[in-house]
């Protein structure tokens, strides 16, 4: 049993000395890689009865299916003149007049942002909750998306970091 436990040592060494050689050829070169984020745009609405206090946007080209829309509201620091937060959407602010809530929805071509349904009287608002709010909106390819499930998208900091977007790659859209 021994001198066979020796044979296979010795048979197994000289197998593995075996595998040394020169390189093998260069291989034949791979797919190109794509953009880890589709599209990153910024974009200034005024909420008002004539455009039903929702605004339509167009995505030219369409999404891809299975993409992510990621849009996040600048909000002025009601304490601090020089300070402002990005908050992902779906966003809800508890005022005076009741719950005011700022939403989105999208299909592959399109994507609206709106104020949603709530008990507040939209008309009486202050401008400071319609007039010339500015949003950023990130299209997050699914295969990104997905393989960072756990990560916290409402980080915008942490968000933008990751993905490597900068200021400089927001593309303003006037409609």
């Amino acid at each position: 049993m021994r001198k066979l436990l020796l044979l296979l040592f010795v048979a197994t060494t000289f197998m593995i000395q075996g595998c040394e050689g020169p390189p093998g050829p260069q291989g034949p070169p791979g797919e190109p890689g794509g953009l880890f984020v589709g599209e990153t745009f910024e974009v200034e609405v005024s909420f008002n009865d004539a455009n039903n206090y929702s605004k339509l946007f167009d995505l030219d080209p369409p999404m891809e299916e299975g993409d992510a829309i990621l849009i996040y509201m600048n909000e002025a620091s009601p304490v601090y003149d020089d300070r402002n937060a990005w908050r992902l959407l779906p966003q809800t602010f508890y005022i005076e007049q009741g719950t005011l809530v700022y939403n989105f929805d999208h299909t592959p071509s399109t994507f609206s942002i709106f104020m949603d349904n709530s008990p507040v009287d939209f008309a009486q608002l202050t401008t400071y909750w319609t007039d010339n709010l500015l949003f950023r909106v990130v299209i997050v390819p699914s295969d990104l998306f997905s393989a960072n499930a756990r990560m916290d998208f409402s980080n915008y900091d942490a968000t933008m970091e990751y993905l490597d977007i900068e200021e400089s790659d927001f593309v303003k859209i006037q409609k």
